[in-house]
């Protein structure tokens, strides 16, 4: 096995804004310090037996899981790329903006309702509101 790596944890998703509804799934984002950690980081996990999913689809972010039923879900990214930014930002504005996450809430159910069996239709559903709440965080205002 690999040296280990040092990496930075944070709460996110939606567990880790209080009150908003969430599947009991808890979503950690884990952050390497540079580009050449990111192997052991990966090996580590595996070692504690996460199950690693590769990128999915989106660059720079390698997914894991752990559970059965699902418990736990790690997303290794290079802290201070753009998608460990954007995930606390969304986090961030959201904690301190309880109307905005009141609206997540009845989005993400309505989404749920209409695509109980499509997860990607009910993520891709989820991104114009994102995107505009990453807009407002990053402009500073709602």
């Amino acid at each position: 096995m690999q040296e280990g790596v040092t990496l930075s944890i944070e709460h996110t998703g939606s567990t880790s804004i209080p009150g908003l509804d969430a599947k009991p799934i808890l979503d950690i984002l884990a952050g390497a310090p540079e580009p050449g950690s990111l192997a052991r980081a990966i090996d580590t996990l595996q070692h504690a037996d996460y199950i690693y999913r590769g990128e999915q689809g989106i660059r720079g972010r390698h997914f894991f899981r752990r559970g059965n039923p699902r418990q736990y879900h790690i997303h290794l990214t290079l802290t201070g790329s753009d998608f460990w930014r954007d995930h606390l930002l969304f986090r961030d504005y959201l904690r301190a903006n309880p109307e905005v996450a009141a609206k997540y809430a009845a989005l993400k159910h309505a989404l749920a309702e209409r695509y109980p069996f499509d997860r990607e239709s009910y993520i891709e559903g989820k991104t114009e509101f994102v995107q505009h709440v990453l807009r407002a965080a990053s402009d500073g205002r709602e």
